[in-house]
This record gives structure tokens, C-alpha cells and sequence, in this order.
């Protein structure tokens, strides 16, 4: 036999090379998100998406952002793209720090951390807080991302009732002293998915019952500035009893531009440093030059005044989502109407399916994301969430128009 039959002899008798380790059950008890997995299937352009939560791209400043990027890498390239602090850089968290300041929460630089998207801070967060099998409150319904970081954790997540107001102080209280969570999670201003704000005098009872019962609490904030009618509510970190417990949680994805991945969070200095090092290890720190620009921007353009032109056009575009959506759905129907921000939740009656329904939506042109999947309890199944910004007001009269071939309304 030749040499080279019998190195093919041996190599026919070795066995079947053994399967690799399994992933981890985090993976497949998580999932991905529905909103990511609608928005692929809806890509056509012919699609009028009313899924995604994403801001207007029309409406960027898109030269001013330019000019920021140009400047900083024609005077400090090298620091741009270099290794930065984890930390983040000195001069964005200065500027993060005094706009924090000005809207009535005394702040300085070392009490922020910059994070890669507000997303990421919740992440680390969950890294920083909690052991699997802890348990976290949330609002029901509950910001989807959220709901993934909490899960990836392995805590055990619970939902806190509520009505149109939003979380109930009372029942928050109850279920804290009976669960002794870890954390509550809320999005207190223009709350992803419905939209609702929730009123002083309870944010004040929830600051309360932290107090007393030993509660972080998550502040997340990415849509407060977006604000077309009413007064703006104070954050629950500004009250009292909840200072020393609170994490504020800020973005430019929905005020400047979600393409930079430039959030932060604010949060006394012990839990402030755990995330640090938990960031670390996810990323060493955000992009510097993304950093950079961002400081660059706030120091040469009014972002105030760009955020005023943007939330006036996104009130015009929710005033034609309501004014459209009395024809556009079934009989029974109710629905929020926000004072900012950008979402809708709808609320169809019981008999509806909204999950099951928006196959035959979608072949209609157009698409919602389905209520059910945001409720850590028991899901609602009639819901849906709308998001008005993405559209002018007369794709959004159209859009409705499908919408309502596509449920069987017209």
C-alpha cells in the first residue's frame, strides 16, 4: 500500500469530530428583538413603517454634525483616534454635566459615565446590580430593550400595575415589600410604547417608597426634550428621598443623531464606578472622535434650537396620526395621545390579535409592531405601538388608510 492510501486509511478510521459546546440558555431563553425582526421584513421601500422607533432622517443636522467631525479631526487628531478614558471624554461630560445642571439637577463631570448608546448603560447596569434570580420592576408595558438586558441578566423580571397615569405607586409598594426587587426600571416621560407621561405627584410616591423600602431606581430619559405641548415634569432624580438611589439615564440618538451611539448615565459614585468597570470590559470606552464631535457640536451649535424645529415637526406629525386614526381603526378602539415624544399605543378591541393580524397588514404596505411582546406579564394582545415621526403628515394619512384595509375597518 502507498504512503499516501494509507495516510487516507487512517484518516477514514478516526471518528466524527465531536460537536461543539452548546451556547449559553441566556441566548435562547432571551430571543431577539420583534421590532428588529419586523423592521427586516419591512424594507421595501413602498413600506410605510410605522414600526420602528427611529428619528427622522430628514431632520438631522446633518452639516452641523459634519463640521463638528471636520474640526476635530483637523485640530486633535491624535487624540480623536486614540484610546480614550473610560470615563468618557472631559470636555462632552463638562457639557453633559452643565446641560443636566440647567434643567434643575445639580451635576458635575465625575458624576456621569459615557456610554455607547443609553442601551449600553442599561447593560451595564444589569452587569453592576444584579445576580441571576434577582428581581426587577417594570413598567407594563415595558420598553423592549430593556426587557433583554434584564433577561441576559437572568433576573426575574415583574410588572408593576398601572393605568393611563402609568405605574401605581401603591401597588409599586406592595410588590417591594413583598418581592424586595433589586431595581425599578421606568421611562417616566413620553414612555416607549405608549407614550404616557407619568405626573409629579407620583414620581414623587415612587421616590418614597425607594426611600423607605431600599430601591435603586433606573431613570431612563432618551425622549424628554422632545416635548410639543404641556410642562415639563421634573426627573424622579431630582426629588429628595431618591438622590442617593437613582440612575438618570440620557441619549442624543433621538435628539442629535442615533448614528453617533453617544448616551451616559448619571448615578452616585459607588454604582457609577462598578459600571466603569464593567464597561471595561464590554468596550475599554466609547469612540472617541464620536465623543469629541459631540462636544465640538455643543460648543459651536445651539442643540436647544435644533431640538425645538425637530419637536415642532414631530407635533405636527402626531396631530395628523390622531387626527387620521378615529377612520383608520375598529370601532372600540382607544389610544394615548402624548404630549411628546414618539409613540402611540393603540388598544383595539378584545377580539383583536394584533400579533396574528399584521401578516395581513404588512401585505398591505404598511406595519405597527405589535403590543404583546412589551408586557413582562401577561400579554395584551390587542395592542399595538405606532410610531408617528418617521413619516410627514401625508404618508401617516396613508399609512392609515392602509392600516385600516389591512384590519378590515374600511
Amino acid at each position: 500500500m502507498t504512503l499516501a492510501a494509507e495516510t487516507a486509511s487512517a484518516a477514514s478510521a478516526e471518528p466524527a469530530p465531536a460537536p461543539v459546546p452548546p451556547l449559553a440558555g441566556r441566548v435562547s431563553a432571551v430571543g431577539g428583538s420583534p421590532v428588529r425582526d419586523i423592521l427586516a421584513v419591512t424594507a421595501r421601500p413602498e413600506v410605510i413603517n410605522f414600526a420602528g422607533g427611529l428619528p427622522a432622517p430628514e431632520l438631522f443636522d446633518a452639516e452641523g454634525i459634519a463640521a463638528a467631525y471636520r474640526d476635530v479631526l483637523a485640530e486633535q487628531p491624535a487624540r480623536a483616534l486614540q484610546y480614550s478614558t473610560t470615563e468618557g471624554e472631559p470636555a462632552l461630560r463638562a457639557a453633559l454635566a452643565a446641560r443636566t445642571t440647567a434643567r434643575g439637577l445639580a451635576t458635575g463631570p465625575d458624576d456621569l459615565l459615557v456610554t455607547t448608546g443609553s442601551q449600553q448603560a442599561l447593560s451595564l447596569l444589569a452587569t453592576a446590580l444584579l445576580e441571576p434570580g434577582d428581581t426587577v420592576l417594570v413598567e407594563n408595558p415595558c420598553y423592549l430593550a430593556a426587557l433583554q438586558a434584564f433577561g441576559f441578566a437572568g433576573a426575574r423580571v415583574l410588572p408593576v400595575p398601572g393605568d393611563e397615569d402609568g405605574l401605581d405607586p401603591a401597588a409599586l409598594e406592595e410588590l417591594v415589600v413583598r418581592e424586595r426587587p433589586k431595581l425599578l426600571y421606568t421611562v417616566p416621560t413620553f414612555q416607549n410604547p405608549t407614550g404616557r407621561t407619568l405626573p409629579a405627584g407620583r414620581r414623587a410616591a415612587i421616590a418614597g417608597v425607594a426611600a423607605r423600602h431600599g430601591l435603586w431606581i433606573v431613570e431612563d430619559d432618551p425622549y424628554g426634550e422632545l416635548r410639543f405641548e404641556g410642562e415639563r415634569v421634573p426627573w424622579i432624580a431630582s426629588w429628595e428621598a431618591a438622590r442617593d438611589r437613582t440612575v438618570l439615564l440620557g441619549s442624543f440618538s433621538k435628539v442629535m443623531a442615533p448614528g453617533l451611539r453617544i448616551g451616559w448615565l448619571r448615578a452616585p459614585a459607588g454604582l457609577l464606578r462598578a459600571c466603569a468597570v464593567a464597561k471595561q470590559a464590554a468596550d475599554l470606552h466609547t469612540p472617541g472622535v464620536n465623543q469629541l464631535a459631540a462636544a465640538r457640536y455643543l460648543a459651536d451649535r445651539d442643540l436647544d434650537a435644533h431640538v425645538a424645529r425637530v419637536a415642532r415637526a414631530y407635533g405636527e406629525r402626531r396631530d395628523a396620526m390622531l387626527a387620521a386614526l378615529p377612520a383608520a381603526l375598529p370601532e372600540g378602539s382607544a389610544w394615548t395621545r402624548p404630549e411628546g415624544g414618539m409613540f402611540v399605543w393603540v388598544r383595539l378591541p378584545e377580539a383583536y390579535d394584533t400579533t396574528a393580524l399584521l401578516p395581513r397588514v404588512v401585505r398591505e404596505d404598511v406595519a405597527y409592531v405589535p403590543g404583546a411582546p412589551f408586557h413582562a406579564g401577561e400579554p395584551d394582545r390587542s395592542t399595538l405601538r405606532l410610531c408617528f415621526v418617521t413619516q410627514t403628515p401625508q404618508e401617516i394619512a396613508e399609512g392609515l388608510r392602509r392600516l385600516a384595509r389591512g384590519l378590515g375597518a374600511a
